[in-house]
C-alpha cells in the first residue's frame, strides 16, 4: 500500500468520516469501511453501521462541482418517477477531499426481463417534455467539462455545446489536420440531418453505456453516474449502442413505447462522434481513427 493510500485511509476513517457523520446527523463512531469499484476517475467505499448502508465517492476537493451535478442529476431523474436511481443522501468537502454519499444499492447484470422493464422505463422518461435544450447548470462528461448553455435550437445546441467543444479541445491537445478540416465542414452541417426531423427536448442521462445501468436485488433497473441535461432522446440511445450491453430485445421494447424516427440510424453517429471525441480528448490518439471515420462517413451522408 502507497504512502497517498495509506494517508487516504487514515482521513476517511478519522476526520472526514467525522465531518461526513456531522454532515448527515448519522453518528458513525462504529462502521465499517470498504473499498468498491468506483469507475474510472473516483476512489468509492461502502460505508455500513447497524442502521445504515452507504456508497461514498471520493475526489479532490477542486472537483467538488462534479459531484454537486451529479447529485443534481440523480435528483432530476429520481422526480420523473420513470426508473430507481440511488438515493443522495450528501454532497460536501472537507480538506483535500470532495464526497458524495449514496444508498448503496447491491448491483448485478442487466438482463432479460430487468433489460425489457428498462427499455420501458427509459421511454416513459424520455417521453416527459422540456421547455428547452440544455440545462441549469453545466456539469461533466467522464472528467471532461460539459457546456449546457440554453438553447431553444436543437441543431444549433449540438453543433456548439457538443461537437464544437469536444473540436476545439482537441485543437488545443495537438489534434490538427485533417480531423479539424473535416469536423468543421460537418459542424457547418449538422442542421442538414434535421430537415425532416424535429426533436422534442427530454431529460436524458447523458452517458448511458452498458456500465451506467444494472438491476437491484429483486430485479429493478437502477440508473447512475449521469451527465444529464435537456435534449433530444435519440442521443441516450445512440450510446447505449455506442460500447455494447443492450440487445435486440431492449431496442425492441423501447420502441414499442416510444417508436424511434427512421433518420436515427444516420443520426446516431452523429450523436456518438461527441463520445468518440471524447475518448479521445481523454484517453489518446486510439480514438483518432475512429473518430475520422466517423466524420468521413456523415459526410458522405449528406452528399
Amino acid at each position: 500500500m502507497t504512502a497517498g493510500a495509506v494517508n487516504k485511509n487514515k482521513l476517511l476513517n478519522g476526520q472526514l468520516i467525522q465531518e461526513i457523520g456531522l454532515a448527515t446527523g448519522q453518528n458513525l463512531t462504529h462502521h465499517r469501511l470498504t473499498p468498491v469499484n468506483g469507475g474510472d476517475i473516483n476512489s468509492a467505499y461502502q460505508l455500513q453501521t447497524a442502521e445504515l448502508n452507504w456508497f461514498i465517492k471520493l475526489n479532490r476537493a477542486d472537483l467538488l462541482d462534479m459531484f454537486i451535478a451529479e447529485a443534481e442529476g440523480l435528483q432530476a431523474l429520481a422526480a420523473t418517477n420513470a426508473v430507481q436511481v440511488p438515493q443522495v443522501i450528501s454532497v460536501g468537502s472537507h480538506q483535500r477531499y470532495a464526497y458524495l454519499i449514496l444508498n448503496f444499492i447491491p448491483l448485478k447484470a442487466l438482463r432479460g426481463q430487468s433489460a425489457i422493464m428498462f427499455a420501458e422505463q427509459l421511454a416513459q422518461l424520455h417521453q416527459q417534455p422540456q421547455a428547452y435544450f440544455g440545462w441549469h447548470r453545466d456539469n461533466t462528461i467522464g472528467s471532461t467539462p460539459q457546456s449546457n448553455q440554453r438553447h431553444h435550437d436543437w441543431p444549433s445546441f449540438w453543433q456548439q455545446q457538443r461537437l464544437g467543444k469536444q473540436l476545439q479541445l482537441a485543437a488545443d491537445n495537438g489534434y490538427l489536420g485533417n480531423l479539424q478540416k473535416q469536423g468543421e465542414k460537418l459542424c457547418q452541417q449538422v442542421p442538414a440531418f434535421f430537415k425532416t426531423y424535429q426533436p422534442q427536448s427530454a431529460l436524458l442521462h447523458g452517458d448511458l453505456w452498458g456500465g451506467n445501468v444494472a438491476a437491484d436485488a429483486q430485479g429493478q433497473p437502477v440508473l447512475f453516474d449521469p451527465a444529464c441535461y435537456f435534449g433530444d432522446r435519440e442521443t441516450d440511445l445512440a450510446m447505449t449502442e455506442l460500447f455494447g450491453g443492450f440487445n435486440v430485445d431492449f431496442y425492441a421494447a423501447y420502441n414499442a413505447v416510444y417508436a424511434l424516427d427512421a433518420g436515427y440510424k444516420t443520426r446516431k453517429t452523429l450523436y456518438n462522434l461527441y463520445h468518440i471525441l471524447n475518448h479521445l480528448n481523454l484517453f489518446g490518439a486510439g480514438y483518432l481513427q475512429q473518430a475520422q471515420h466517423m466524420i468521413n462517413q456523415l459526410l458522405s451522408e449528406l452528399g
